[in-house]
């Protein structure tokens, strides 16, 4: 009996590293260490380093800061982390990034807008209509440059909410809005950004 238990288990074990998502149903996925962000993310080190638990991110008007997970985001998921915009005009986080389409999902400071739109993204052409693209849902949100947000974005049965502070929302449909259902996670920027406690969960 306890040998059949201890396979069971390994084969668990098994099952969760070589998962294709980032995140699984048994386990939530905590970016904290530098050997986790050369395995799991497909890293330019000139723009993204891992240390002391705070990933940054450095970018231009081009090109810009691009940072992308080798695995697939769940079905339903939540991610959460903290963000600092501390050279940046632009963070964006890539959503469901699929055959070069991405839902936006970004603080916007020219603007003062927190925004949901339909992304492109070629990794291999920073020219203008290559990247990025329009917006389908903004808030006004006074943003600033050296502050901490908070950032939650919450993915089930197809709807799609995106919260700051817990007090600017942004929700959609991704079925109405014609917006990819499944894919991978990206972060871009145009200028340094910190990002810490970044999790996500599957549900």
């Amino acid at each position: 009996m306890k040998t059949k238990f201890a396979v069971f288990l390994l084969l668990q074990l098994i099952l969760i590293s070589c998962s294709s998502t980032i995140s699984t149903v048994k386990k939530e996925y905590i970016l904290n260490n530098s050997k986790e962000l050369k395995s799991d993310w497909a890293i330019n080190s000139k723009e993204w380093i891992l240390k002391n638990d705070t990933l940054t991110g450095n970018g231009s008007l081009s090109p810009w800061g691009v940072l992308v997970s080798k695995k697939q985001l769940p079905e339903n998921y939540e991610i959460d982390f903290k963000v600092n915009m501390t050279n940046a005009s632009l963070f964006e986080i890539m959503l469901n990034l699929d055959k070069g389409k991405y839902i936006r999902t970004y603080l916007y400071q020219i603007d003062q807008n927190i925004v949901i739109g339909d992304g492109v993204y070629d990794k291999k052409d920073d020219s203008y209509g290559k990247r990025g693209g329009k917006t389908l849902f903004r808030k006004p949100m006074k943003l600033e440059n050296n502050k901490w947000y908070s950032v939650k974005i919450k993915v089930k049965n197809n709807q799609l909410s995106f919260s700051v502070d817990d007090k600017t929302t942004l929700e959609c449909s991704l079925e109405k809005s014609n917006l990819n259902q499944k894919g991978k996670l990206g972060f871009i920027t145009n200028g340094e950004v910190k990002i810490t406690y970044l999790k996500i969960k599957s549900f």
